[in-house]
């Protein structure tokens, strides 16, 4: 099988980014971006995706935290796309339900090559430490058009905040897992009607 890696750099006037990625690995990773808690959430993609990440960011975070995780979003969806490849002998679909005490989430995705994100995740408040939580749905669009997957999140239960994303994120890493898994029983075959994706 050929290796399921990418490395991608990209660079703007607010933002410069390199990701590495290798979609068979581990779980390791390690981050530089200057946002704490997006890299605790990053990490629980690499852990429960069973990815080795490695994600370097210098954006203009005295503004705020907007440019890098969004670009953070769009640079890693580049390197997903440009990782998984033509998509031969994949599961394509993944789905995970993930509970932490409380709060309980659900990701269902499809590596379909064309982008949509259906995010319903009702915060129970808008920050986590000085994190503005909106910025999670400009980390999964920028994901999403640029990997050219469909993603469904639903945040189902959930009092605390922390735990509500900590669940989304852990589901994601868990059935972005599945969907990339390969299916023997597809060896060398698209899975679409289509003949490719």
């Amino acid at each position: 099988m050929a290796e399921r890696k990418a490395r991608v750099e990209r660079n703007t006037l607010e933002t410069q980014i390199t990701v590495e990625i290798d979609l068979d690995g581990t779980g390791k990773s390690t981050f530089d971006t200057g946002v704490p808690f997006l890299e605790h959430m990053m990490d629980q993609i690499a852990r429960h995706g069973l990815v080795d990440l490695n994600i370097v960011a210098k954006g203009d975070l005295h503004i705020d935290d907007h440019h890098t995780v969004e670009d953070i979003g769009i640079t890693l969806g580049q390197a997903f796309k440009q990782a998984v490849g033509n998509k031969e002998g994949i599961r394509r679909y993944g789905h995970a339900y993930v509970p932490l005490d409380e709060a309980l989430s659900r990701v269902v995705i499809d590596l379909s090559g064309r982008p949509g994100l259906m995010m319903d995740v009702p915060y129970t408040r808008g920050a986590v430490g000085g994190f503005d939580v909106d910025l999670f749905e400009e980390f999964f669009h920028g994901f999403v058009n640029h990997s050219m997957v469909t993603l469904h999140i639903d945040n189902l239960k959930g009092k605390n905040t922390h735990h509500q994303i900590e669940t989304v994120f852990k589901a994601f890493g868990r059935a972005l897992r599945m969907a990339i898994e390969m299916d023997e029983r597809m060896a060398g075959i698209t899975p679409s009607t289509k003949g490719s994706l």
